[in-house]
């Protein structure tokens, strides 16, 4: 439980698939915003673009940029 409510890593990937789903919908300038809060929010940067796995965690993430 204290990974969901402390990890920055954890809350990166989960804004990314946020950003990724309304990136894959063409909502690109929505995706955009998720991805701009999620850096101000966390410190690391992921392209609403890229395809990211299941099993990703990013830990000590401060910034960490992963592009398109």
């Amino acid at each position: 439980m204290d990974v969901v409510l402390t990890y920055p890593g954890f809350h990166a990937v989960c804004l990314h698939r946020v950003a990724h789903a309304l990136w894959v919908w063409h909502l690109r300038f929505f995706a955009r915003c998720v991805s701009y809060f999620s850096r101000f929010l966390t410190g690391i940067e992921i392209h609403p673009g890229a395809f990211i796995g299941d099993n990703l965690f990013i830990d000590h993430g401060m910034g960490v940029v992963i592009g398109e």
